[in-house]
């Protein structure tokens, strides 16, 4: 063995044996910071801003909105635009479709009688998207988006998107109780079978031309979906939306990143201080976090039905679900009693003392339309509202 062979054992196994848990001193204070999320949407877009407070990693609750502020709008002309309460932290105003040569900023006055402000931002409009693809690979789907700025102004990009898929029960029900009698579905109004879920982006997608000498992205990933996942079980879509950034704004979304995707190891990205363009004017002090950017925002949507995608089978999940049998009259085996109205017990709710279950489809006589009772399942396998709605999307197609 070589002399540089023992050195970098050597160096190996002392780095080994310096291994050791390490267990961050983790504070229980909650110093309740206001977070601030959104952009000035200054063209055909609502302007949504959503507001909330830090908590605890021990705390119970991911979500600590504030309630009943005061957000609005300004320009350095003094022109206001007050955005209104829509619940759980979110404010917001119609398109405001703004004047390009002006500046904005936001202002947040708090319930507590704080005020927030943000920078002096211009106006930075995002180019259009080009094209949102897709690629099959053996284990599921990935989904890209690429753009172009022709006027090779714009270096620095953001994107989220939202999902909206198609999904279906394990069984059609064709009936249901009103709590003391079976009755025919409205198979229009009432369909239990197929629903519209949706869900938002959770992570931070950033991405740069600064070092190009064209300003064009292709094949830039937006999302994963396995094979096996229920959103590409019938029909999915998603609407990809893109942002322009400044240098600065794109700092500060790789900081939030790094601090808040890339943790976890010796070697990862160390926690780093995460300087906004928003300030607590009551309390200079006070940290905020947040940026706030201006500019229109370009969209695209696609649909994708499972008919294009290879023969993927989606995880059900509810995979044990039976049907049962409920009869209005049955005699359990060797019994000399009355028969038990199973209809009763199981599906006609206010007379239940089992098992709630809802009904599927009739059972009948032999060469008679007489029902006799119905097949029924739990409710998680029938109906697909626990999970969604019901309503399709006006965007559907």
């Amino acid at each position: 063995m070589t002399k540089n062979h023992t050195y970098f054992f050597s160096l190996l196994t002392l780095i080994i044996g310096c291994k050791k848990t390490y267990n961050p001193v983790v504070t229980a204070t909650n110093y309740n910071y206001l977070v601030i999320e959104g952009s000035i949407n200054t063209g055909q877009d609502s302007t949504i801003i959503t507001l909330s407070r830090t908590v605890t990693i021990a705390s119970q609750t991911a979500l600590n909105p504030e309630l009943a502020a005061q957000v609005s709008v300004e320009n350095n002309q003094s022109n206001v635009y007050l955005l209104k309460e829509m619940g759980k932290g979110r404010y917001a105003i119609p398109a405001l479709n703004l004047d390009t040569l002006h500046k904005y900023r936001l202002r947040v006055k708090t319930s507590d009688g704080k005020e927030y402000l943000s920078d002096y931002v211009t106006i930075l409009n995002a180019p259009p998207i080009d094209t949102i693809s897709y690629s099959a690979q053996s284990n599921g789907l990935n989904i890209y988006s690429a753009t172009h700025d022709p006027t090779n102004k714009i270096k620095y990009y953001r994107w989220d998107y939202q999902e909206t898929w198609q999904f279906h029960s394990t069984y059609f029900s064709y009936f249901k109780s009103n709590g003391d009698t079976v009755l025919a579905r409205d198979l229009v109004n009432d369909n239990v079978y197929s629903c519209w879920q949706s869900d938002t982006s959770s992570t931070i997608l950033l991405g740069s031309t600064a070092k190009l000498s064209r300003d064009i992205i292709v094949d830039n990933p937006i999302t994963f979906i396995a094979s096996t996942a229920e959103k590409l079980g019938t029909k999915y879509s998603i609407l990809v939306k893109q942002y322009a950034l400044t240098a600065d704004a794109y700092s500060f979304y790789q900081n939030i990143k790094k601090n808040t995707e890339q943790l976890g190891s010796i070697f990862s990205a160390q926690p780093s201080e995460i300087p906004g363009n928003i300030h607590c004017i009551t309390n200079l002090s006070e940290p905020v976090i947040g940026y706030i950017s201006a500019g229109a925002v370009s969209s695209k949507r696609i649909f994708i039905t499972n008919r294009q995608l290879p023969n993927w089978l989606p995880v059900n999940p509810y995979p044990n679900c039976i049907l049962d049998t409920a009869l209005y009259e049955y005699f359990p085996p060797g019994s000399k009693g009355p028969p038990i109205n199973q209809v009763n017990e199981f599906i006609n709710f206010k007379k239940a003392i089992g098992n709630i279950l809802i009904p599927v489809s009739s059972l009948t006589q032999l060469f008679s339309p007489k029902i006799i009772g119905y097949t029924a399942a739990q409710r998680e396998c029938v109906d697909c509202t626990i999970r969604g709605t019901n309503k399709q999307p006006a965007f559907w197609k």
